[in-house]
């Protein structure tokens, strides 16, 4: 499978208007070709099935220089597996994507696809913490997408214990942080949190909730 291969099959799935509509409701300049999610889906599920990891990755890495939207997509989408070996190429490409890192769609994909590489070796949360202190909020906030399946556990081992708290650390650092984006991607762990570990939601809350913005605050709690 080469790069142009991908290019045509994903061009052969465009619909006719759309692309003009996904420019205008994204608001980054880059190339749209048209191609709406479930194609997406399909062809990069096919791709996984005939390409080796190390294909997949060589792929991925054409893919998202590509700078069009819907290849980014894809390219994040070939890496989106539970169970890769070894995987370390592929954790390193997605980390070397964070630079790129522009608009939410984008990221929430690149990061979907971190977090299957993620969760299986939580010793890269030390590499995920110096993101927090990123000049990129992209990058700041993709240090909690990525960690999000934690926010989703019962029944916690204790390294997944210690790592969700280390993660609400950052959370309370990122509170007073008045980027919208910031401020969204914490209410989202605390709103996924509270359907699993309310009370330490509404601790979490009664600490940091006053420098939350209304908004946040108003999501956060939602299914408390």
């Amino acid at each position: 499978m080469t790069l142009d291969d991908a290019l045509e099959q994903l061009r052969a799935h465009a619909e006719p208007g759309r692309a003009e509509g996904m420019a205008d409701y994204h608001k980054v300049p880059r190339d749209y070709l048209g191609v709406p999610n479930p194609a997406i889906n399909d062809l990069t599920t096919e791709w996984r099935r005939t390409l080796s990891v190390e294909e997949r990755v060589a792929l991925a890495d054409a893919l998202w220089r590509t700078n069009i939207f819907e290849a980014r997509l894809a390219a994040a989408k070939l890496l989106t597996q539970a169970r890769i070996t070894p995987d370390d190429a592929v954790w390193a490409l997605i980390t070397a994507w964070l630079p790129d890192l522009d608009s939410w769609a984008i990221a929430d994909h690149a990061m979907t696809a971190g977090q299957r590489r993620l969760m299986p070796d939580l010793t890269r949360m030390d590499e995920v913490e110096t993101w927090t202190t990123s000049d990129s909020h992209w990058i700041r906030r993709a240090a909690m997408i990525v960690t999000l399946p934690l926010a989703k556990l019962n029944n916690l081992k204790p390294t997944e214990a210690a790592a969700r708290e280390r993660v609400l650390g950052w959370a309370a650092g990122y509170v007073q942080d008045s980027e919208w984006f910031i401020q969204k991607s914490v209410a989202w762990w605390l709103r996924d949190l509270s359907k699993h570990d309310p009370d330490r939601v509404r601790a979490f809350m009664a600490a940091n909730g006053r420098h939350m913005k209304p908004f946040a605050r108003k999501e956060a709690e939602k299914f408390l």
